[in-house]
């Protein structure tokens, strides 16, 4: 799942106007992944479809890469954690050279100049903040195509990143300018609990952002087609999981995804509420993957959803953003007398106020970071074992399958054999690969007279 929660995503869409820092891939609220939350989307050559299927997987005992991977997937270990703390730094340079350049004043004076209405005042005002914010993180998304591509990772050309980096642009200015317009409205009709509405507010739009996200946005970055037209036997095999599961995602919400022709990275993921809840493998993961394989990562996703992940996620994020908005309340307005005049900030109702509201908000978030990455690793680790548990019997040896598909998605991913306990610990939103891959041999309660603790 997403290293920041569904709600806190909304704060990022609602405030920094850019949810995601790195044109690409649609964003995923539950995804399966070596470790979430990386800067660098990670992933190896391509192979030609059914290449998986067709060869004997190994048995594995533990997680090991060739020594040459080996190399490269500490390197990009290293190159991952330095770039987690640069981009956080160079996030608040950019805030700050925007409030030291002033340039929110010289937009909210070419707004209020443009018409007497708020609203349209914010149509004038947003777009250009975000777009300015956009363009000085662009160094940022760059170097990050960059090291995919030196790694092996993207195959993405210049020419389509740049297309989905405006794309990603023209969602950030569509959904910043709503979110910003309410914030202010929020402010200015209560300047002391203005944090407490817009809270209150968020959570609503969060859910049904949520539910949109995979109907609208997604396909504005992939192909989509039914996963029946492209591997019918396995849509078989993933009905016969989701009916074990108790779950209701019938083959019409079973999607293929085009990832192929712009990273080589290996992922499913289960997104969407109710009628817009689906399932989605992209080819790169039916090529690299055996049908048994992918069962236990669709497994791993349903899991999400039968235990709850969703709405325990959701309050979670709620609790999280409520401090957020409560500190961003008690310190703005000290940083507005201390330094708002010489920033051209008239109060926390202008709207050149933003960017110091989102400074603050960027270091409460970085801050409670490894709270939110604890919490997801928790969950995780609950769907990795609903994934062994709703696959057993259903298929032969299924921690030996599950434990193949960790290994193949870490070799293909580049996924750290030895990752350090700090960087564990502020930055990884699932378990690493090793412990996943570990767990996965030693679970099995069955062989005792036992049963799992999910599925009976």
């Amino acid at each position: 799942m997403k290293r920041l929660t569904v709600v806190l995503a909304a704060c990022a869409f609602a405030l920094s106007a850019n949810p995601s820092r790195a044109a690409g891939p649609p964003s995923q609220a539950l995804s399966f992944v070596a470790e979430q939350g990386s800067p660098i989307s990670t992933a190896a050559p391509t192979s030609t479809p059914g290449v998986a299927s067709q060869q004997a997987p190994q048995k594995i005992t533990a997680y090991t890469l060739a020594p040459d991977r080996y190399q490269k997937a500490r390197e990009l270990s290293r190159i991952h954690f330095r770039f987690r703390i640069i981009s956080f730094m160079y996030g608040l340079v950019v805030l700050w050279l925007i409030l030291r350049w002033k340039l929110a004043p010289k937009y909210r004076d070419w707004a209020e100049r443009s018409s007497l209405r708020r609203a349209l005042q914010a149509m004038v005002f947003s777009p250009l903040l975000i777009l300015t914010m956009g363009v000085l993180e662009l160094p940022t998304g760059i170097y990050q195509n960059w090291v995919s591509q030196k790694y092996g990772i993207s195959v993405q050309g210049w020419r389509s990143w740049s297309l989905d980096w405006g794309k990603q642009e023209l969602v950030s200015v569509i959904v910043g300018t709503i979110f910003i317009m309410i914030l202010y409205a929020v402010i200015r009709s209560s300047p002391r609990r203005w944090w407490f509405y817009f809270w209150l507010v968020s959570l609503p739009i969060a859910l049904f952002m949520f539910f949109l996200q995979p109907l609208v946005v997604d396909p504005l970055f992939h192909k989509f087609a039914p996963l029946v037209e492209k591997d019918p036997a396995l849509t078989a095999a993933l009905e016969q999981m989701v009916h074990r599961a108790g779950e209701n995602i019938p083959s019409e919400r079973m999607f293929w995804m085009g990832a192929a022709e712009k990273s080589t990275a290996l992922n499913a993921y289960v997104t969407g509420i109710d009628g817009s809840k689906r399932i989605v493998v992209w080819d790169t993961t039916i090529a690299k993957m055996t049908t048994p394989q992918i069962v236990f990562i669709a497994g791993h996703e349903t899991g999400h959803y039968v235990l709850y992940h969703i709405p325990k996620l959701l309050a979670f994020g709620a609790a999280a953003l409520f401090v957020v908005f409560y500190l961003g309340y008690r310190c703005v307005g000290w940083m507005l007398i201390r330094w708002g005049g010489g920033w051209g900030i008239r109060g926390l109702d202008d709207w050149a106020s933003l960017p110091a509201l989102l400074l603050l908000l960027t270091i409460f978030v970085f801050v409670l970071n490894p709270v939110t990455n604890a919490v997801s690793r928790h969950f995780e680790h609950q769907a990795d074992q609903y994934g062994l548990e709703v696959t057993h019997g259903l298929t032969p040896d299924s921690g030996q399958v599950a434990a193949q598909a960790f290994q193949v998605l870490g070799d293909v991913d580049l996924a750290d054999p030895e990752p350090s306990r700090l960087e564990v610990f502020m930055f990884y939103d699932h378990p690493s690969i090793p412990d996943r891959i570990r767990f996965c041999l030693s679970y099995d309660p069955w062989s005792k007279g036992g049963q799992g603790e999910f599925v009976h």
